[in-house]
């Protein structure tokens, strides 16, 4: 048990270990000035001149959210008829069938918004053409797009006074061939080298230790796994995503996925410091997105390691702690860390059942989920961060009694409006659609069309209720991960959380794009003996006050109603 601890830290330290120069690289990347990369830029010129964008072209916060948009919404549309006519195109050795058109649309909206919910079951439920030109290639550009609305941040925060954001089209480009593809081509070559098929070919055969004979699939998987980490997409190619033995071969692999998952967000920190010139703000954010992050860690380790208190109560010893839904190449404690790192991120890949875990625990990653903060999303971890920051800052003001200031712009009236718009509003799709479909469960089993919801729950009482509760955490927060006892392919499910995914995904975008675009807007005031400092271990205290209360006062009742409920339970 030792030696798998010592394993969990040595993961995180090598990340961040890699996660600064990585921050320094992107951030040269951005400015335009030279790296190892300036080979791609003939590929960029070539992409730029077909498309008929001019990417030196400066856009203000509206321009640069309608360029994000609109293509997004292209995307959709292409990703739902390429889904839907699926077993109509080449590339289908399985002979998998088209998705239904519910299910494509949440399909097409999870992939596209980071997310990466699967309603369907990994190689049995797509092509190898869908996997590739559909799947892959929203990991790509939905990491892409959040990458680049941050950079837009970057910039309205850097300079005193401005209208400029930068270019959406420039920023999402070099994205995806500076940063994205290099990495992923790394990862990639890791896993296939490890044993991750790479092939076009069809199923295989093949004896279990048991002596079973069983046709599993195969296909180009290395690709897709290394971006779906890198970008914290995290949907699988196989159904048990990285719980399945072609997935994550090893623990080398294991090693490799975890830290993928969780280098860019806390690169992006980093870069947020050189870019801005502000590297102890930046040292605050991640001190207390860390501080939470160990101790989320910390908890599921000591609860997973520590065995099933149902168990325990019988008497019987459990060395190996919880292993019930986990791997036992990586262990508990391996798991545990996992759990934690794809939900502090957006993440959602798995290499244990999350429905396996122990109450605490799993009450710990939706809690994780809830806060969306902790590194965060590619890109979008900072711009939710950064919503937090503004409450914090407008409350210190209040608490001083002076007009709210953050990096020389005054934090006025609609800013603080749009901050508690997004603030409350996950709270309400959370809440408010785990409510309704409680009530569906509860009174209305037999309605047809929503494939009767009362064989949603392979698990009655509190551990049903937090099932479902997962369910919507994981869409509001484009995560994608979920406690798997749930029944979710119907067209209630993929309608409703279709719905928590779009609003999830953008309005946490808009929001604080919005916000950085009206503070630029604004007249510098320089630094006075009475300015609120944002880079002191004070602020970053009172910005980790802002998050627990926040959270606490948010969500404490529906937790209370699951994973609380079910622990004290088993008692």
């Amino acid at each position: 048990m030792t030696g798998e601890i010592l394993g969990v830290i040595i993961m995180f330290l090598l990340t961040v270990v890699l996660a600064y120069p990585l921050g320094k690289y992107m951030v040269k990347v951005f400015k335009g000035e030279k790296t190892f990369t300036d080979f791609m830029n003939p590929l960029e010129r070539f992409i730029f001149k077909i498309s008929g964008i001019n990417p030196n072209e400066s856009m203000n916060w509206k321009q640069f959210l309608k360029a994000m948009l609109t293509i997004n919404m292209l995307w959709l549309v292409y990703a739902m008829l390429m889904l839907v006519f699926q077993d109509k195109l080449p590339l289908n050795p399985d002979g998998n069938a088209g998705q239904t058109p519910d299910l494509a649309f949440n399909t097409a909206i999870s992939f596209l918004v980071n997310c990466n919910l699967q309603h369907y079951s990994g190689e049995s439920g797509l092509t190898y053409l869908t996997q590739l030109f559909v799947i892959t290639f929203l990991q790509f550009l939905s990491a892409a797009t959040g990458i680049a609305c941050l950079v837009a941040l970057f910039n309205g925060l850097k300079e005193k006074t401005t209208n400029n954001l930068g270019n959406f089209w420039n920023y999402l480009v070099k994205s995806t061939t500076r940063i994205l593809l290099p990495l992923s081509i790394v990862v990639a070559t890791i896993l296939a080298f490890n044993g991750t098929p790479t092939s076009y070919d069809g199923k295989d055969s093949m004896v279990t230790l048991q002596g079973d004979s069983v046709q599993v699939s195969r296909g180009p998987a290395a690709g897709m796994i290394a971006i779906k980490q890198l970008g914290t997409n995290g949907g699988g190619w196989f159904g048990v995503n990285s719980a399945h033995p072609l997935e994550n071969p090893n623990y080398l692999t294991n090693a490799v996925e975890t830290v993928s998952i969780i280098l860019i967000p806390i690169a992006l920190v980093f870069a947020l410091g050189f870019y801005l010139k502000r590297k102890k703000l930046a040292y605050i954010i991640f001190g207390v997105m860390t501080f939470l992050f160990v101790i989320f860690c910390s908890i599921n380790i000591y609860y997973e390691t520590r065995g099933n208190p149902a168990i325990d109560q019988l008497g019987i010893a459990q060395t190996a702690g919880s292993m019930e839904g986990k791997e036992v190449r990586f262990g508990a404690a391996a798991t545990a860390l996992w759990s934690v790192a794809t939900t502090s991120t957006s993440n959602g890949s798995v290499n244990g059942m999350h429905d396996s875990l122990t109450p605490i625990s799993g009450g710990v990653v939706i809690l994780d989920m809830m806060i969306n903060a902790l590194y965060g999303g590619v890109g979008v971890g900072l711009l939710n961060y950064f919503i937090f920051i503004i409450v914090a800052v407008f409350i210190s003001g209040l608490m001083v009694g002076r007009t709210p200031e953050f990096m020389g712009h005054k934090v006025e009236a609609r800013e603080v409006k749009i901050a508690a718009l997004v603030t409350l509003l996950s709270a309400f799709l959370i809440k408010g659609f785990t409510a309704l479909a409680a009530y569906f469960v509860a009174h209305h089993p037999e309605m047809a069309w929503a494939v009767k919801p009362g064989a949603w729950l392979n698990n009655p009482s509190y551990h049903g209720f937090s099932e479902m509760l997962y369910e919507y955490t994981s869409a509001n927060a484009n995560n994608g991960s979920g406690f798997e006892g749930l029944g979710d392919n119907s067209i209630f499910w993929n309608v409703t959380t279709g719905i928590v995914l779009i609003l999830g995904r953008y309005l946490p975008i808009v929001g604080p794009i919005a916000i950085i675009g009206l503070l630029a807007n604004k007249k510098y005031i320089p630094e006075s003996p009475g300015t609120l400092r944002t880079d002191s271990i004070t602020f970053g205290a009172m910005t980790l006050a802002v998050i627990v209360i926040i959270t606490a006062l948010s969500y404490l009742p529906p937790l209370a109603l699951g994973p609380l409920a079910e622990y004290f339970s088993l008692y």
